[in-house]
C-alpha cells in the first residue's frame, strides 16, 4: 500500500492550501491508500477529517495522525503517536529535541527527522543540536529519505545517513499546493490501518520503499540565493514562537508527568491485585 507520509492540510496549517477532503481525493486517483497527516504544529487537519469525514467518505482509504513538530534546536521533526494518545504539548512548538525524544518514547510513540539534510535551521542535520550531539541520530525511530520538496541530492544524502543509522526511510510530498499533492510515497504493508500498525512495523525494523518526482516550484526554489532570508526568518518565527508558548509548555508537561505516574500507579496496583 502506498502512504503520502508527510501532508499539510488547509485546516491545520498556516501555509497549507488544500482541504483535507480534497486531498484524499487526490491521493485516492493516483492509487494511494493513505496519508499521513503532518500538519505544523497542529493536529487541526486530523481533527477536521475525524469529525467531519470519518465514518462517512472515504472508508476505503487510511487517514493517520501525525505531526511536524518545529522543535527550539533541531529543525522540523515528524512526529507519530498512538491513537489512543492526545499530547496537546505537540501543538506548542519549542521543545528542545533531547526533550522531545523522551516524550514521544514515553507515550509509545515514535519520532523522526522531516527533509533532514534541508534548509539550515529547519532540518536536522543542519541544526545546533546536531552540531552538539550527533549521536542524538540513534535516537529517532526513522528518517524521511525523499522529500518531494527537496533537491534530489539532499534526498540522496538523507538516503545514506539512514542506512549507516539503520533507520527505516520514509517518503513524503511534503505538499501545500494541489500540484504537489501525491509526488512522493512509502510503501507500507497493507494491514496497517491505525497509527499504532505504523509504529509497530518501525519498532520491528520493517523496511518501506519510498521514492517520487521532485517538486520545482517550492518558494525556495523560486526565491534562490534570497532562500537564506528565508531560513533566517525561519529562526527568529521559531524562537520567538517557541519563548512565546514556554508557560503553556511547562503547564502541559506538568500536568502530563502527574498523568503518567497516575496511569503507572493504577498499572501496577492492578497487576499486583491479579
Amino acid at each position: 500500500m502506498k502512504i503520502d507520509m508527510h501532508c499539510h492540510t488547509k485546516e491545520g496549517s498556516i501555509d497549507g492550501k488544500v482541504p483535507i477532503e480534497e486531498y484524499i481525493s487526490m491521493l485516492k486517483a493516483q492509487g494511494f491508500g493513505g496519508m499521513l497527516v503532518t500538519d505544523h504544529d497542529s493536529y487541526g487537519g486530523y481533527r477536521y477529517w475525524k469529525k467531519n469525514i470519518k465514518g462517512k467518505k472515504h472508508e476505503d482509504f487510511v487517514v493517520l495522525k501525525g505531526i511536524e513538530y518545529d522543535t527550539l534546536d533541531a529543525g522540523h521533526i515528524i512526529v507519530i503517536m498512538p491513537e489512543n494518545i492526545k499530547l496537546r504539548l505537540l501543538e506548542l512548538r519549542g521543545i528542545p529535541v533531547q526533550m522531545l525524544i523522551p516524550i514521544v518514547h514515553n507515550y509509545g510513540g515514535i519520532l523522526g527527522p522531516a527533509h533532514p539534510c534541508g534548509e539550515k535551521f529547519m532540518s536536522f542535520m543542519n541544526a545546533k543540536a546536531y552540531e552538539r550531539n550527533p549521536d542524538i541520530l540513534k535516537e529517532f525511530d526513522f528518517m524521511e529519505t525523499f522529500n518531494a520538496c527537496e533537491p534530489q541530492e539532499v534526498n540522496d544524502r538523507a538516503v545514506k545517513i539512514a542506512e549507516k543509522y539503520d533507520l527505516p526511510g520514509t517518503g513524503g510530498s511534503d505538499a501545500h499546493k494541489a500540484d504537489c499533492v501525491g509526488l512522493a510515497y512509502t510503501e507500507v504493508p497493507d494491514d496497517i490501518t491505525c497509527e499504532s500498525d505504523l509504529i509497530a512495523h518501525v519498532i520491528k525494523g520493517t523496511k518501506f520503499s519510498s521514492g517520487g518526482s521532485i517538486y520545482t516550484k517550492t518558494t525556495k526554489e523560486k526565491i534562490g540565493k534570497a532562500k537564506t532570508v528565508l531560513s533566517h526568518s525561519f529562526w527568529v518565527y521559531n524562537k520567538i514562537g517557541g519563548w512565546s508558548k514556554a508557560f503553556k509548555r511547562n503547564s502541559k508537561l506538568k500536568k502530563g508527568f502527574i498523568e503518567r505516574v497516575e496511569v503507572e500507579k493504577e498499572e501496577k496496583h492492578e497487576q499486583k491485585s491479579n
